[in-house]
């Protein structure tokens, strides 16, 4: 207890010096906790949005089927197993298919994938039920981005042209029937939705699909023959490395910052053991132990860091809860980047990643402010009350 109220009286007569060190001290608090809730909120927030829009709880694909590379579309179709076909009449599960296709927005041409959905199913958040519509022409849907990137709105007719199971290239003029908007955009950018069975007739496949998605809390049926179960673990591994990618190179930031503080601690502790000699002469002079000297001038440094955490809850808190509520507004939209990323990130600062950040930065101090104490280990009294250090 001594030592705790020597050092909190020697820190506060060194005066600037000490609350310069602990401003610097405090804005490393605030921009690790700041920047980790930042990506811990787009974590969340995106795996929510693309659990809702597109993955579920998790997803059937068809052994032939990667995302990854179109040409595999043509071949990754198949019958519905009458056991998923049970499940998809009690609402469990709901089919999807796919395939390429061709679009003709003024004149021009762009690659599509037109992608069949049920326009009754409520398992993911795609409005389909824009599609339950009467019309001579067959009713599509379209995100925003698709919308704006080929400068079409709801009620516009356009051409689109597929190819069949059968290798035949066929074209019709279909109506926009909607448009949505969405932060994911896997589900929006170069996709067009229309009725699963009338895709289904215009690739002559019928009672087929290409992926089936689930409802969450979803239980997998086992060793079927044409069909994958693909848990959410899987589906949002990507999510998972680009934000470990983050971290990592966050990481960085976090050093240079607690780098530039520890150096002006351990500045600190050398110059005030070569000023406060005699002082440390006669600590020991009057019966303490060279370790508690050491000890008290440890302290003495670490205490920068609960300085620091004071000074940096008291315009920190305020500001991470206010951002917390409101969010923060991005200057661009995520589908530029083809990342699931909102208008508005909503941060997240769990009691983890305070307590884990206070630890990091008072340990380091602590360890900063004992290096240049241990000179003290060294010295002979007689010598630190003349005011000389061997």
């Amino acid at each position: 207890m001594l030592a705790f109220k020597l050092a909190y009286k020697n820190l506060i007569g060194a005066g600037l010096r000490t609350w310069l060190n602990v401003i610097v001290l405090s804005f490393s608090f605030f921009t690790i906790i700041w920047f980790k809730g930042m990506l811990d909120g787009w974590d969340r927030q995106a795996k929510h949005d693309m659990i809702a829009w597109e993955m579920g709880g998790g997803q059937y694909w068809h052994k032939e089927y990667d995302p990854y590379d179109p040409f595999t579309l043509n071949e990754s179709h198949s019958v519905i197993d009458e056991e998923l076909m049970g499940q998809i009449n009690e609402n469990l599960l709901t089919p999807l298919l796919y395939t390429q296709g061709t679009i003709y927005p003024e004149g021009r041409i762009q690659s599509i994938v037109l992608k069949g959905i049920d326009p009754k199913q409520n398992i993911i958040d795609i409005p389909s039920s824009m599609l339950d519509t009467l019309s001579s022409e067959i009713p599509v849907i379209i995100g925003t981005k698709m919308a704006s990137d080929n400068k079409l709105k709801k009620g516009d007719y356009v051409m689109i042209r597929w190819r069949d199971v059968n290798g035949t290239f066929d074209a019709t003029e279909v109506l926009i029937a909607g448009v949505y908007k969405t932060n994911v955009p896997s589900v929006d950018a170069g996709q067009v939705w229309l009725p699963l069975e009338s895709l289904r007739e215009m690739m002559i496949m019928p009672a087929e699909a290409t992926v089936i998605v689930s409802v969450q809390g979803y239980e997998q049926v086992r060793d079927l023959k044409n069909w994958e179960f693909k848990d959410l673990t899987f589906l949002l591994s990507d999510v998972d490395e680009i934000i470990r990618a983050k971290s990592g190179g966050s990481s960085i930031f976090y050093f240079i910052l607690l780098l530039l503080a520890m150096l002006a601690i351990f500045d600190t502790q050398v110059m005030s053991i070569f000023k406060r000699q005699k002082e440390i002469g006669t600590y020991i002079a009057m019966g303490m132990t060279r370790r508690q000297v050491v000890g008290l001038f440890t302290v003495e440094g670490s205490m920068h860091a609960v300085l620091a955490l004071v000074v940096a809850s008291a315009y920190g808190v305020p500001l991470l809860i206010l951002q917390a509520m409101n969010g923060i507004s991005l200057p661009v939209e995520g589908n530029d980047y083809g990342l699931a990323m909102a208008e508005k990130l909503y941060p997240v600062y769990s009691l983890g990643l305070v307590l884990t950040t206070v630890f990091i930065v008072t340990l380091t101090t602590t360890i900063v402010s004992y290096l240049p104490a241990r000179k003290i280990a060294k010295m002979k009294p007689t010598d630190a009350l003349k005011g000389k250090l061997q």
